[in-house]
This record gives structure tokens, sequence and C-alpha cells, in this order.
């Protein structure tokens, strides 16, 4: 019954969101490019992953998803180096968050953030992109700080 319930909520949230002032707003759609993490190790994991470049995409983000395969992602570039915060309201997935400096390389991973949790999760300094992937992926494929993101998005792709 409760888990009936928390659904029925979860739709009745997303369909007021997706209600304004009288009219049906346009659903948030987002790019998709490849992606590659190259660890110090020398290993390389593919990833497909969903760009959110714009105040809209960012602030949908994974928001309500149910699943994700495990070599997608989501890409956040929030167009300059800065202090980002994130949180996970209205997430349903745990989700592993490297943050990224402009650079590619990535200077902070936050594991398996809980789901639907307005705890703040802070990049520890300033970063341009923040890369969301399942939770649990960055450590069970070795991604650690110091290894490198690499895609079109970021500037560095081959």
């Amino acid at each position: 019954m409760r888990a009936a319930v928390m659904t029925f909520f979860a739709s009745a949230v997303l369909a007021l969101s997706l209600f304004v002032g009288g009219a049906a707003a346009a659903p948030v759609r987002f790019g998709t490019e490849p992606l590659v993490i190259e660890t110090a190790g020398g290993q390389s994991h593919k990833f497909t992953v969903e760009l959110a470049l714009d105040d809209a995409q960012r602030e949908q983000g994974l928001m309500l998803r149910e699943k994700m395969a495990a070599d997608s992602g989501m890409l956040f570039d929030f167009g300059m180096s800065r202090d980002v915060s994130m949180w996970m309201r209205n997430t349903l997935l745990p989700l592993d968050m490297l943050f990224i400096r402009k650079d590619g390389a990535i200077s902070h991973i936050h594991e398996n953030a809980t789901p639907q949790s307005d705890a703040i999760i802070s990049s520890r300094g300033p970063v341009k992109y923040v890369l969301e992937l399942n939770g649990g992926r960055a450590r069970a494929l070795g991604i650690k700080p110091g290894d490198t993101v690499k895609s079109r998005q970021i500037g560095n792709a081959k």
C-alpha cells in the first residue's frame, strides 16, 4: 500500500511539474555523446551520457528515473569553474557524483548519494562539470580522483 501511495505521489509531482500556469510545459530533452574515463592504471571505461547544458536540463537532471543502464550517465556542464552543490531531491536512483575540473581531471567523487535526500553534496572546490553514474560504478571500475574524463563537451576527446 505504501509503495502504491509513493508511486502515485511521484506521478502526481511529475504531472504537477509539467503543468505550469495552465499550459503544459515542454518536456526537457537531453542530447547524448560518448564519454571515456581513463584511469591512472591505464584502463578506459566507455559510457554514453546525456548532456545537461542549460538551467532547465541541470534542474531536471536524473529526477524521477527508476533505472539507468550500467554504461550510461549524465554530464552536467556549468559553463565555468565554480563551487558546485548538488542534491538528490526527487532522484530515485543512488548515484556516484564525479566532480570534474575544466581539464577533465576528477577532483572528488561522492559515492552512492542517497536517493531523495535534500542533503547538500559539495564539489569541495571549483569544478566545471559533474558526471553522475549509477551508485557504486566508480568503485566497481576503480575510478578515483586524478583520473581523466574525456568527451567532446569537455573538449579533450581524441
